[in-house]
């Protein structure tokens, strides 16, 4: 115990900036958040989804981290030998593309440098934002053990991404081939399918006609790119369409190059479309080029890589291909040949990383082979070991992805990445692909290109660990993973290709279960974007109103898998909600008097309150705990703050004001030992989410140990279970809520005696009243407390029916007779629709079928409460009108 800590008195205000850099400082200098490999506690791994070194974070990251941070805290503190790995990943594209603009604005550019030089600029970019990152991770005050961070370029991770990249050649599972790809003409690289955003834009049907060879008519056809005209190789009709039978096998003269291509019949054309006739573009679609493999039709390729058009376009060449757009449908127009431009709106991909209109584009890439892997992984969750996603929908989304697989274009034209283990012989050609360069490596070239940025951080759950080293001690103890945190934005992009290559190359799953967030949008539900300016900075948030009210906010706002949206006032709230727990905390200490922690002393006899708030903290902590496994932190948010808010600060704390102002010595030592206890548990309970307040008050507060952070997680504790004190002190609160209620309506202050009649139910009723007449004595202030089975009320008094007990409040000259039977008759309406509503229930077939004996024998006690209580102020109503 920290007793220099523990003496000094807390601040009359919570400061969050000094208590943040404080305890984050003194948590690393601990090591508490380091795995130890204690042998004699059960591993529990996290690996950190790895952050772009592009940029800073945005509250999207803080989210994300928050969840994680929850587990990795409550797990730590239940005992578990927690590691939660960090990590930054290199991507590939986007850095490429910042440290290229940076370059540009230095007036000079990456070919001028040279790869060795520009790789050296994109490592010290890497550097620099990796320190960004690692300073706001330190603002969120995530407990990851920094000992193991990772990169995605390390040595240790390149040399998995070569065991993987060969090992799936060596299978056949990685082939190089000529194939139609999603191009990127501003980064000049191949993207995967899912690297492609798809766009609704207002283009157009183009209608030309192909003058056949022979003079003898011509072939009408359709295409949204007339551009690519250029390259057509043939045109396609289905081989049933009657309309052109007698053309198969003729040719038709392009327009503009006056080549001659042939009529093919293809059964991919849709008689129904169109004309029926459909232009074949090798190079340019892949449709068209798996209709030109067929029919074994030239390739023409009339683009470059940067989307201007090439030699093959003629007198194009050297255009823009939008430019050239345009020019060619005026060439075609006046030849005659294009006759209508049909307005049309249609889908067209959009590079995710630069924003360009993806091409189409014929090259030599690597690919994966999918369908074997993805085959494995779709087994995988027909079987024990499958990943459990939460929520569980979103496992659908991973299995139509499975699926609907297309092999995987893993080759990039960049030089930040990890370069392909691939070497052509300078001579023959020959190509090599291996762990390590050849060694007579002058008579080779590697291949100029870089892997896909997501083919390593696949390998990030085994490769962070160790893997391939097989007895790497972090691989054997913590692999597989135990839970992963991400957006739902990504499972295709990561999720799934975690899973297969987890499954092929360590033949487990990576990860137990998978908890799904959604996005942050605006307050008014919009996607938060530059465009828009409607981001939030995190670190904005957390110089405004501090680390724990924005966690909080983040974790409790929304339940797994949906979308949250950001409210400022609602960060506002939960800040306020630290600044009652700190006011709290602060009387409850001022109060303890120098309590140790050796004194604190449960044994003995308790008041109510005691009573009731060790039964209320049980209850709080097998709910928090139950919750929290299944990762519902927005109802753990919610439990905490009510227990806190409504159920310590402002009833426990009020009712602790008797014994502590009190003569009894033994009732002020009983409550200052609920209070240290009560306190203590709270905090722990709460530290997950709030880490640094709770830090701050629980090293004030007697306690054994260095930190909370390493403080076990507290328990239930039968022994604090009273279920009768329980029951007094619901209904002692029902009391003295209405009593406060009815004072507040007629306008009579607390200070202001009045005379209180409790009529009970029962003998049963009235012991609970008796044994808290102290309390309704303290609370209610009445001049009079009469309680009794037979109580006689008192003309023109204001009544209020509660469960088992009437409130007669004697307020001559104060109640108006007819408003008090208005409202009388409002609360048996209010009564009659929740009769209604149980009735209805109870009288469901299926209800009575499916719900549990508890649930319905819950359902018919609050019937014959609801209906006692209708009776009861029926029969007020009528001696108000007797």
């Amino acid at each position: 115990m920290d007793k220099e800590i523990q003496e000094l008195e807390m601040p009359t205000k919570y400061d969050p900036k000094e208590t943040e850099k404080k305890w984050y400082s003194k948590w690393l200098e601990g090591k508490y958040f380091e795995a130890t490999g204690d042998p004699n506690k059960k591993p529990y791994s996290i690996v950190i989804p790895p952050p772009n070194v592009t940029g800073k974070l945005h509250l999207g990251h803080a989210w994300d981290l928050t969840l994680q941070d929850i587990i990795a805290r409550t797990k730590r503190m239940q005992g578990y030998d927690m590691l939660w790995l960090p990590g930054m990943d290199h991507a590939g594209i986007a850095t490429q593309a910042k440290v290229e603009a940076k370059l540009k604005e230095e007036g000079t550019n990456r070919y001028e440098l040279g790869r060795e030089k520009f790789l050296e600029k994109s490592w010290e970019w890497k550097e620099e934002y990796a320190s960004f990152i690692r300073d706001q991770w330190s603002k969120v005050g995530i407990s990851v053990d920094y000992s193991r961070e990772r990169f995605t370029l390390d040595e240790g991770l390149s040399k998995a991404v070569r065991e993987v990249f060969v090992s799936l050649y060596q299978k056949g599972l990685i082939y190089r081939g000529e194939y139609i790809i999603n191009w990127d003409p501003q980064t000049k690289t191949a993207l995967s399918d899912i690297e492609v955003i798809y766009k609704d834009v207002q283009g157009a049907f183009y209608h030309m006609n192909y003058p056949l060879s022979d003079g003898s008519g011509s072939i009408a056809v359709a295409t949204t790119r007339p551009e690519t005209m250029l390259g057509d190789t043939a045109v396609a009709v289905h081989p049933n369409d009657e309309r052109y039978q007698h053309l198969i096998g003729k040719t038709v003269t392009l327009p503009i190059t006056n080549r001659e291509i042939p009529i093919v019949a293809d059964d991919y054309v849709d008689i129904e479309f169109g004309s029926g006739a459909v232009k074949i573009t090798p190079a340019h679609d892949p449709n068209d080029f798996e209709i030109g493999n067929r029919h074994n039709l030239e390739r023409i390729l009339v683009m470059n890589e940067d989307g201007t058009m090439n030699e093959n376009a003629g007198k194009y060449d050297g255009l823009d291909r939008f430019d050239c757009r345009k020019q060619i449908v005026k060439d075609l127009q006046d030849a005659g040949v294009l006759f209508e431009i049909e307005e049309h709106m249609h889908s067209v991909g959009h590079s995710e990383r630069s924003g360009a209109v993806v091409e189409p584009y014929l090259s030599t890439q690597w690919f994966v082979k999918m369908q074997p892997l993805a085959d494995e992984a779709i087994k995988l969750q027909n079987s024990e070991e499958k990943v459990n996603f939460v929520p569980e929908r979103f496992e659908g989304t991973y299995l139509r992805w499975m699926e609907n697989i297309r092999d995987w274009c893993i080759s990039r034209q960049l030089w930040w990445g990890h370069r392909i283990p691939a070497w052509y012989h300078k001579e023959t050609g020959e190509l090599y692909v291996g762990h390590e360069e050849p060694s007579d490596i002058e008579n080779w070239n590697q291949d100029e290109d870089v892997l896909d940025t997501w083919f390593s951080s696949a390998l990030w759950p085994f490769s962070t660990m160790g893997w391939p080293d097989e007895n790497e001690i972090d691989f054997k103890r913590y692999y597989p993973t135990s839970a992963l945190v991400t957006g739902y934005d990504i499972i295709a992009f990561w999720v799934s290709r975690m899973i297969f290559q987890g499954l092929e190359f360590t033949e487990k799953r990576p990860f137990k279960d998978v908890l799904i967030h959604g996005l942050i949008r605006d307050s008014e539900g919009r996607k938060m974007s530059k465009s828009l300016g409607n981001g939030v900075d995190p670190i904005e948030v957390i110089d405004k109103y501090g680390t724990d009210a924005l966690r909080y906010f983040l974790a409790t706002g929304s339940s797994p898998g949906n979308d949250l949206r950001f409210y400022w006032e609602k960060v506002e709230s939960t800040w306020n909600f630290g600044n009652k727990i700190w006011n709290a905390s602060r009387f409850a200490l001022m109060n303890m008097e120098g309590l140790t922690y050796d004194e604190i002393d449960l044994n003995g006899e308790k008041s109510i309150a005691d009573q009731w708030i060790l039964t209320r903290l049980q209850e709080t902590i097998s709910d928090v705990t139950r919750l929290t496994e299944v990762y519902e932190f927005g109802e753990v948010g919610r439990i905490l703050y009510n227990f806190i808010w409504d159920d310590f600060c402002d009833w426990y704390i009020e009712m602790a004001k008797l014994p502590l102002y009190g003569e009894d010595e033994a009732a002020k030592k009983m409550t200052r030992s609920v209070l240290a206890y009560v306190l203590d548990q709270t905090m722990r309970l709460l530290h997950p989410f709030m880490p640094f307040i709770t830090e701050e008050i629980w090293q004030h507060l007697p306690h054994e140990g260095t930190s909370i952070t390493v403080a076990a997680w507290p328990t239930h504790q039968e022994e604090f279970v009273f279920p009768q004190a329980n029951q007094d002190m619901q209904l002692l609160k029902e009391i003295i809520r209405s009593i406060r209620n009815t004072r507040s309506e007629l306008n009579v202050p607390m200070s202001k005696q009045i005379e209180m009649l409790l009529q009970a139910k029962d003998e049963q009723i009235l012991e609970q009243l008796k044994r808290g007449e102290t309390y309704l004595e303290k609370f209610c202030n009445p001049s009079k407390l009469e309680l009794g089975t037979n109580v006689t009320a008192p003309e023109k008094s204001m009544s209020n029916v509660l469960s088992g007990v009437e409130v007669y409040l004697p307020l001559a000259g104060l109640l108006d007779i007819e408003e008090e039977v208005k409202r009388l008759e409002k609360e048996v309406e209010k009564l009659n629709k929740e009769v209604e509503r149980v009735e209805k229930k109870l009288s469901n077939q299926g209800f009575l079928a499916k719900a549990p004996e508890k649930v319905i024998e819950e359902e018919k006690a609050k019937q014959k409460d609801y209906s006692e209580k209708r009776d009861a102020v029926k029969a007020r109503i009528q001696e108000l009108q007797s």
